[in-house]
């Protein structure tokens, strides 16, 4: 990459590749046990096996807690077609006590301080919450979102709270979007100004039929001291390839494994 050492946001030191553990782990045995994603037990696996960084996702309870959970109702989890707007804390925490333990925002950042967070901001209630619990922690948080306008709230709230810095942070699908429009029609000026204050780009490696990850891709991004993190692999053969590619970061669900395959570059 471009940008120097000094440049690079801390969460992002030393550089890469990262392996960010999607969700937590829950490997096959923790999934027999009935253990799920983004649960306490999930997230203690993660950093057990050596993840430095964790990905989960942000919701909020009917009473005001930021909760890490994917889905936005219980159905997947706990076959209840609640969502989790409705449900209050206590109640969460009941249904996920066999099942890996709820991990709120606020335990997770408390319990794990040498993990790194990348939350993806899901619904926008919690925008404003999330961003008041990360500010003391910006130098270990990224915040990403599909909607751009949810993390920007979210990363405007850090920042009101008292942040000393900005968190780490990656764009959401319009940017996404016109970042690669721009890329096809040779608009290099509107591909740096896109790639501005941005640390990551963290994106499938295609989208339906469309390639995202390519060469040129990855070449655009670390020409403006961006990361490129590619989600969710979880093949060992597809890991090498694209960190023979250069990317910077692996988003998966077999942690334990990509970061065996890091270990063997």
């Amino acid at each position: 990459m471009t940008a120097s050492p000094a440049a690079r946001h801390p969460y992002l030191s030393p550089e890469g590749p990262r392996v960010l553990a999607h969700r937590g782990l829950v490997t096959p045995d923790a999934v027999a046990n009935g253990l799920v994603d983004n649960s306490f037990a999930a997230v203690a696996a993660a950093h057990a096996a050596g993840a430095v960084y964790v990905e989960s996702d942000c919701h909020l309870t009917a009473d005001g807690t930021v909760v890490l959970f994917h889905d936005d109702d219980l159905r997947r989890v706990a076959e209840d077609p609640r969502a989790i707007a409705d449900v209050r804390v206590h109640e969460l925490a009941e249904l996920m006590s066999d099942r890996g333990g709820l991990i709120t925002l606020a335990q997770a950042l408390d319990a794990f301080p040498d993990v790194r967070f990348n939350l993806d901001v899901k619904a926008t209630a919690a925008a404003e919450p999330v961003g008041r619990l990360i500010a003391p922690h910006a130098e270990r948080v990224l915040v990403t979102s599909f909607s751009d306008d949810r993390r920007r709230t979210a990363l405007e709230a850090a920042r009101r709270a008292g942040a000393t810095r900005r968190p780490a942070t990656s764009p959401g699908s319009a940017t996404i979007a016109r970042l690669l429009a721009a890329r096809v029609l040779g608009q290099r000026r509107r591909v740096r100004e896109l790639l501005a204050d941005l640390d990551a780009l963290q994106v499938p490696e295609r989208h339906g039929v469309i390639p995202v990850v390519t060469p040129g891709f990855v070449r655009d991004a670390h020409a403006a001291g961006v990361e490129v993190h590619v989600w969710t692999v979880n093949e060992s053969a597809d890991m090498h390839r694209l960190l023979d590619l250069g990317v910077d970061g692996l988003v998966t669900d077999r942690a334990d494994l990509a970061l065996a395959v890091v270990n063997e570059r």
